[in-house]
């Protein structure tokens, strides 16, 4: 066996699937979820998973100490959802970093990968965001997660860190019960339940999706790479694509499918989309899974 390392949020979407790259490359997994939004069967059977909660002291006791790397997945991941109870979305995310960089800290921890979001920009302009832009989150959750990178920027010298601005993942997996998360499945869900999209806010929108299998892959290759280190990274295609496009492509899918617009969504971000040229430097980002591609694959899993 490899280096044993420890997966947070190992029941989730994407924590599962980072498990599961890792165990194929003969790595030992140790895994923590509380199961409040994850799924039991999603965790690989060779796993050792401990239920606990991240944001409590006492979970830590349970955890083995010679762990040599951390890839920090759990959390609250809705920005919707956190205005909801912002105390809890502040626990659930960065209480639950500040626990870990402390764990990290006193048991000699390699490095570790955090999941930050592209909800820490806020407002930008029409143009390819880059790491070094100004953050102006705009909802609690993207203030959460900023301020966890920002504790491990803090402690660094003693915990090396990566922090992964994921944009929009989609794909195989993702949870198609949870409406207030992740828009691809979200829009997905609806088609495939009702043949109609109910859509929060303008088509005129914009996002930058990226498939489930590079999103993995990319937390696999940057786990490896000690010149990453210290790095804020966006996790994203570098594709614009408007909210329109997305739903006409979607309902090419799935035929006679109809959307129409209805309200809008508390600290939603107009438009986003990636500068992805830090990114390339470590990894082969001209492999991604293009939209059409990735939503075909995602179709066919859902029905």
């Amino acid at each position: 066996m490899k280096n044993k390392i420890l997966i947070t949020g190992v029941a989730g979407f994407i924590g599962s699937k980072v498990a599961h790259r890792f165990i194929e490359e003969g790595y030992q997994v140790v895994g923590v979820d509380n199961l409040s939004g994850g799924k039991i069967d999603n965790i690989p059977r060779e796993v050792d998973f401990i239920q606990g909660d991240l944001a409590v002291k006492k979970t830590f006791d349970n955890i083995p100490s010679d762990c040599s790397r951390v890839l920090h997945l759990a959390g609250q991941s809705s920005g919707e959802i956190s205005f909801d109870d912002p105390v809890l979305d502040l626990q659930k995310n960065t209480i639950s970093t500040l626990n870990l960089i402390d764990y990290g800290i006193k048991n000699s921890i390699n490095s570790i990968l955090y999941a930050s979001s592209m909800s820490v920009y806020g407002s930008v302009d029409d143009k390819p965001v880059r790491e070094k832009d100004n953050t102006h989150p705009l909802s609690c959750y993207g203030v959460g997660k900023l301020a966890g990178e920002g504790y491990l920027k803090v402690y660094q010298k003693q915990l090396p860190f990566i922090s992964l601005r994921m944009f929009n993942v989609f794909g195989p997996g993702q949870d198609m019960d949870n409406l207030r998360q992740g828009m691809v499945s979200i829009y997905l869900a609806q088609a495939l339940k009702n043949n109609k999209i109910e859509v929060k806010g303008s088509v005129d929108r914009f996002r930058d999706f990226i498939f489930i299998d590079d999103v993995v892959e990319a937390w696999f290759r940057l786990s490896n790479e000690p010149k990453a280190y210290g790095q804020t990274l966006n996790l994203a295609t570098g594709k614009r694509t408007t909210v329109y496009d997305l739903l006409e492509k979607i309902c090419k899918n799935i035929l006679g499918c109809e959307y129409f617009i209805k309200g809008n969504t508390p600290g939603d971000q107009n438009g986003i989309y990636a500068n992805i040229s830090e990114l390339s430097k470590y990894i082969d980002t001209d492999k991604f899974v293009s939209l059409d591609d990735g939503l075909e694959r995602f179709v066919k899993w859902s029905k």
